[in-house]
């Protein structure tokens, strides 16, 4: 009986000091051991937790030091891991006075190591959707009064329209059956914004995906169910900016947290000019402007040089690496960061998971600026981005302008996709840049209009190009919109993504006519590329295009697939004797699109915008 009396009282006491010494959160809420940095940040949130002093208990994990931040509501606890450390609960006692708080942070066992974790790369395609304009699989969850905006919408083509990540789980299928092979989302994590932020782009919680798609858990199933099959998941985010909602913003932990931070008093919006960081003659104030403004006033610019915000950031990356399973990552904004921040996050991240890749927004349409980002490039020397592949925003210009031009006027059409690629010797590795027609933040290919030759065309290039390419949804459904009264009509929902849809073109019933023809055209060559290594691995030689016509031949030991476009709307003769370096002791092979065999002794009669891949 004394026993218990006196457990009942020590409980007492335990849960009084508890109480007077609270704490709200720790990020990241667990960690994984086994892993290369032996550094572990932990950001406490709590009210005047700051005044709290420290200790740790468990084999094998060392306190290296405790950092107050301007805020008394945040401290800094940075641990150090043992390499032979074991999974379990460590014991972190914060102490105010004579209040305790006892606090029992878990360390995980990895579930692979970090080589073995495979990114996308050059055998991949990748299909970029918005998880909230594609499907709707939980009608549940389309309102959440804890969140702003806190109801759907679809009558506003700005507002949230409930689509998430049970809607994209139906339809992993309907990926399988068209033939991409890796699925990249816009940002999942929370957007709670009074302004509305559906794209994903204005974070509020790095640890947490937003209710209104879905729980983490929901999330990692969804890459579970998707790796069965044989899909890759690609997370985008964002170290620039967070959402101005972020607590961060409202309770700024020190007043080098970010960018600008008298914001109120003086807002300085980036310039979007983003030449200064290659430019030999920029001047501070220009370099200053675009690289620390701020995008919007709803997007608070982190500073990355702050050493607490890149640990926070990088950390944040390696948890949903090991927690989710991802198998990759899209960096939004790259250039706009803090570029030797940046770079040290890439130079830990390819040491801890040498296999995986990282993809960067660098939104400039010449190639000799985008190659400068690109890791191991000369171009940046002495510095080095580490980030191994870059978007390709000069082949997503050229085919824009191609479209309507036609290829036998010099320089225009076709001539201008030769001409891009003119220029990758400035790539330390042209077959890891990212190669795409439209994505979330540009008009759709198709702009307003249905040329169907057209958008074939480009296809037949974006696939079969040394690069790794990126499809935008709804694009092999003819899918089309421009940017002219808002962003919101580029980014439509998918048809029959919602119960009350009168079209579902997720099955080849509820397509038209003309978007089967489209839907059946890229599903086959997307299938023909599937392990291709000739397209994956493969080199390339082109010709100066003649007439219009645009042909290139791409080979991997002694097998070759030989591409002709017609550039123009007029039908033309193709001089087979021209390509016989390419073609040499060939008489016939199969165009994989017609599936016709074609005769290579005698010269070739094209259509008009006609298209051919050819095994030789």
């Amino acid at each position: 009986m004394r026993k218990t009396l006196l457990s009942f009282i020590l409980f007492i006491i335990a849960v009084t000091m508890n109480a007077n010494c609270k704490i709200d959160k720790i990020e990241p809420s667990f960690w994984y051991i086994g892993m290369k940095n032996p550094e572990l940040q932990l950001m406490v949130f709590g009210e005047n937790i700051a005044s709290s002093d420290v200790s740790v208990h468990y084999p094998g994990v060392n306190l290296s030091s405790v950092v107050k931040l301007e805020s008394p509501n945040y401290l800094l606890i940075y641990l150090s891991l043992d390499k032979d450390v074991k999974a379990g609960k460590v014991e972190l006692t914060f102490t105010q006075g004579k209040k305790k708080n006892i606090q029992y942070y878990e360390l995980k066992q990895r579930s692979k190591p970090g080589y073995e974790r495979i990114g996308f790369d050059a055998s991949d395609v990748l299909y970029m959707l918005m998880p909230d304009r594609f499907a709707n699989g939980n009608p549940e969850n389309d309102n959440d009064k804890s969140l702003s905006p806190s109801t759907a919408d679809r009558k506003d083509p700005n507002a949230r329209h409930g689509g998430d990540l049970a809607g994209i789980v139906n339809h992993l299928d309907y990926f399988n059956e068209l033939g991409v092979t890796a699925l990249w989302f816009t940002p999942v994590l929370e957007n709670s914004m009074s302004g509305g932020s559906y794209h994903g782009y204005a974070t509020t919680n790095y640890y947490n995906v937003d209710p209104r798609l879905g729980s983490n858990n929901e999330y990692k199933d969804l890459i579970d169910k998707a790796h069965n099959k044989g899909l890759k998941i690609v997370m985008d985010m964002i170290f620039n900016h967070c959402g101005s909602e972020h607590p961060w913003l409202k309770d700024m932990p020190s007043h080098d947290w970010f960018n600008f931070p008298d914001y109120k008093k003086n807002f300085v919006q980036t310039s979007f000019k983003l030449t200064p960081h290659v430019d030999p003659y920029a001047s501070d104030y220009d370099f200053k402007t675009m690289n620390d403004g701020w995008f919007v006033r709803s997007m608070p610019d982190l500073n990355q040089r702050n050493p607490h915000v890149l640990r926070y950031l990088i950390q944040n990356s390696f948890w949903w690496i090991e927690y989710a399973g991802i198998d990759g990552i899209r960096m939004d904004t790259y250039p706009y960061a803090d570029f030797d921040a940046m770079a040290q996050w890439m130079k830990e991240l390819n040491e801890e998971y040498p296999n995986f890749n990282v993809v960067g927004e660098s939104w400039v349409t010449e190639p000799a600026y985008t190659a400068y980002w690109q890791k191991d490039s000369k171009l940046a020397a002495p510095r080095n981005s580490n980030l191994k592949t870059v978007m390709d925003f000069s082949f997503f210009d050229k085919i824009n302008q191609a479209k309507n031009e036609e290829s036998s006027e010099d320089w225009k059409g076709l001539n201008r996709i030769y001409n891009n690629f003119v220029y990758d010797f400035l790539y330390p590795n042209p077959s890891s840049v990212m190669a795409f027609l439209d994505n979330h933040d540009t008009n759709r290919f198709l702009e307003n209009g249905n040329d169907v030759a057209a958008l074939k065309q480009a296809v037949t290039l974006l696939l079969t190009i040394p690069r790794i390419p990126q499809l935008y949804y709804g694009t092999e459904i003819m899918m089309n919109g421009q940017k002219n009264i808002s962003d919101g009509y580029v980014r439509k929902d998918f048809p029959g993504g919602w119960k009350e849809d009168t079209q579902n073109a997720f099955t080849k019933e509820g397509r038209t006519q003309i978007q089967n023809e489209v839907f059946d055209y890229i599903s086959k060559i997307l299938h023909w590329r599937k392990d291709n290594v000739v397209i994956s691995e493969g080199t390339m030689k082109h010709f100066l295009p003649q007439n219009g016509i645009y042909v290139f031949a791409r080979s991997f030991e002694g097998k070759t697939d030989l591409v002709i476009l017609n550039g123009t709307s007029k039908e033309q003769t193709l001089p087979i004797k021209h390509y016989s370096e390419v073609i040499k002791e060939v008489v016939a092979g199969k165009d994989i699109i017609s599936e016709e065999t074609i005769n290579l002794s005698k010269d070739l009669t094209l259509s008009p915008r006609q298209s051919m891949i050819i095994e030789l």
